[in-house]
């Protein structure tokens, strides 16, 4: 009988466990975990549409208006008409979305640091590394 776990349920125990600790590091900087999930996607690049950004980050594109609205009432982003289709709105950070962005990761990344401190460094570096190798190849799947 084989008895490691599947690749399923280690992801899922794994995940429960970071989500616990990283809630109390979002609720320091005011973000909820879909407001950081936007505002890591945008840090990388402005989105060409709202509905652009909902795909980016696995959300639903309806219920990411009000999750962008509070973002935009806390000047942390910025919507603007795309001048080629006055329907679609490019989203981006602004300088507080920047900062606030930058200020809650430094954070997660020393929670993840923690977590992280049974492996060597090498072994931390190939985890990190395998990690975002998979998730580039299930997106390009998606």
């Amino acid at each position: 009988m084989d008895r490691e776990h599947d690749l399923a349920a280690l992801f899922s125990r794994i995940t429960r466990q970071l989500i616990a600790e990283e809630a109390p590091i979002l609720a320091k900087h005011d973000v909820s975990m879909w407001e950081y999930s936007v505002l890591y996607c945008l840090a990388r690049r402005d989105a060409e549409t709202q509905t652009a950004l909902a795909s980016a980050i696995g959300y639903d594109k309806t219920r990411l208006i009000r999750v962008l609205d509070a973002l935009q009432d806390r000047d942390l982003i910025e919507r603007r008409p795309d001048s080629t289709d006055r329907r679609a709105h490019i989203v981006r950070l602004t300088k507080a979305g920047t900062r606030r962005f930058t200020a809650v990761q430094s954070d997660i990344r020393r929670m993840e640091e923690r977590a992280l401190s049974q492996l060597s460094s090498s072994e931390s570096s190939a985890l990190r590394s395998t990690l975002n190798r998979l998730a580039r190849e299930a997106a390009l799947e998606a």
